[in-house]
Order: C-alpha cells, then structure tokens, then sequence
C-alpha cells in the first residue's frame, strides 16, 4: 500500500487533504501540533488518520517520523501560516516555515538513497512570496523554503514540487483568520449573539478560493511527471469589503455597514493592497481551474457557522457537505 505524511494534518488543507488520500486507499500519517485539539479534529474528519503529535521545530522527532513511515509522498503543509502572527513571533515562524523544511528534505533524502525508492514532495507555499508582495516575516520564510526545495531538487533530484497558494477558505478555517471572523460574526449576528463586527483594512484584494479544489490541484502536482513550481488560484479578485457584503447576505442580514467598524490596531505593519493568482500555468500544467464559486464558498463558510451556534457543535463530519449549488 503506497503511504503518505501530511504535515499540519489538522488544518483545513490537511483534512481535506487527508480525506482524498484515504478515499484512494493510501495510508496516512498526519502530524499535529502537540497540546491542542489536532488530534481530535482529525479523528472526526479523517478517522483513518495515524495521528503523530510532532513540534516541527524538534528535529530528531521530525527524521524519525520520516524514517518510521517511510512515505511514498509527503505534503509539507504545517506552517505558522497567519501573517499577522508572523509578525508577532517571527522567530517561531521562520523555525516551523523554513527550518524544519530544512530538516525535512534532509530526512528524504536520507529516506531515498537508503531505500532506493523515489519519495515525492509538495512544499506548501503562498502568494505572498509573490515579488510584487509586502514582505512580511511569514513571506521571509516560505521565500527561504522555497529555496531549500529547489535546491534539493535541482542538486539532489528530489522530485518536490512547490504550490503558491493564493487564499482559499472552507468551514475548517481556523478561527484566527479574518475569513472566519467576518462568517463567524455574521452568524453570531443573525442569531441575536453579537452586534459588531471589528476589522482592520478592508480595502485589500485577493483570490478567494475553496480549499477542496485547491488540494485536488496539489494532488495533480505531485502526480506530475517532472516537478513543477506553480500558483494555484482563481484568478478572480474580490476585495475584503464584498466578502463581508456576502456573508452578511448569506446570514440573511441587510447593509454590513450598519454593523462594521474599523480598529486601526488591526491593521497589519505592512500589507499588499491586491494579490491574484495567474491560473493559465496551472490549467496548462495541470489541467486545472478552480471550479467553486466565491460566493458559494463563503455562503457554506455562513451556514456551517450558523450550523455550529444553533447545535453548540464545533465540528462534525457533515460541516464538511456543500450547500446546494456549491458547485460553478
């Protein structure tokens, strides 16, 4: 049976992620953070799962989880991926996001030349190591990992390829991102349990896509005959102003701007105003564009949310079904 190692199996791309790989019938190790609730979100998502409670910054831990599960593929998808975070903690976030890919490579390689059998890379990385982007600690770090895989591939032939992800969202977004906080909020509202809604710069641009189609994608990367280093997007922009319009709209409320407000010690140090993926190399590539619709996406984010505050159920496998109509 071919294996694979998920990294971050807990995150919205992991789960999903995890769930695709089992469906196949290949066996799964999922890596989560140690102390939190990983390990249960994924025994209720992806029950399949060998869940593997790992800090990626303890390097003996990590080889040995590589020389343990000896996988066939691996998808490096753990990260201190919130830029907000990152500019918090920016010591935390280049050890998790660069050193431990380091760390990673090294062990499959180790794992390759021992056993004399081809093991695949994807290396998760983003948007915001687009050059035209702002550099902010976390874009600093997926940047020195991406050097790190191509310099294993190109000196080792490491088959490992490299996905800049633009922002994709689904109901298994955490609570710390700004998505779920404006469709989280929104169902708070319509239920009578809030009544504002508190944000920062609203007047960015991004590439707001459903994380489902966007592990299908990484899936097809890792599949690929060669290696390849490709954005993975819609490329349709929608500001952060209309994706609180249509949250609001899906919760069944009116005008959102009788409910938000600005905090400016919400606003990030330095921001980029737009970011939105070319999809043409990964149609090419790939044959692949993103088929769910922007609103549908944040529409099933509303209902999940509305979903959880009227059972007092953070998470259950059915959160994980779309809507009627999710589907372009």
């Amino acid at each position: 049976m071919k294996t694979a190692l998920v990294t971050g199996a807990s995150g919205q791309d992991g789960l999903y992620l995890a769930r695709r790989l089992c469906a196949d019938k290949i066996a799964v190790t999922g890596t989560v953070t140690p102390g939190g609730d990983g390990a249960r979100r994924v025994a209720t998502y992806a029950p399949e799962v060998e869940v593997v409670p790992l800090d990626l910054r303890d390097a003996a831990a990590l080889r040995d989880v590589v020389r343990r599960t000896s996988p066939d593929e691996v998808y490096n998808l753990a990260a201190v991926s919130s830029v907000g975070r990152s500019w918090a903690e920016p010591e935390l976030t280049h050890a998790v996001n660069a050193t431990a890919v380091e760390v990673l490579v090294e062990a499959l390689l180790e794992r390759r030349d021992r056993s004399g059998t081809e093991v695949r890379l994807f290396q998760a990385s983003s948007a915001e190591v687009d050059e035209h982007a702002a550099a902010s600690p976390y874009a600093r770090s997926k940047a020195a990992a991406e050097r790190v895989v191509r310099a294993a591939r190109d000196e080792h032939g490491l088959h490992a390829s490299i996905g800049r992800l633009h922002i994709h969202e689904s109901p298994l977004r955490a609570d710390a991102f700004v998505s779920r906080k404006i469709t989280r909020t929104a169902a708070a509202i319509a239920c009578g349990l809030a009544d504002r809604l508190t944000l920062g710069n609203l007047d960015v641009v991004r590439d707001w896509g459903f994380a489902d189609d966007y592990v299908d994608a990484i899936r097809r990367m890792v599949a690929l005959p060669e290696p390849a280093d490709l954005p993975i997007g819609t490329g349709r922009p929608h500001g952060l102003d209309e994706f609180v319009a249509t949250a609001f709209a899906a919760a069944g409320l009116g005008d959102p701007a009788a409910y938000v407000e600005q905090d400016p010690a919400l606003v990030r140090p330095v921001d980029t105003p737009v970011l939105v993926a070319d999809p043409e190399p990964a149609a090419q590539v790939l044959g692949w564009r993103a088929p769910t619709r922007f609103a549908d996406v944040v529409g099933h984010m509303v209902a999940v949310d509305l979903a959880r505050l009227r059972s007092g159920v953070a998470d259950r496998a059915e959160y994980l079904h779309p809507v009627s109509g999710l589907r372009a």
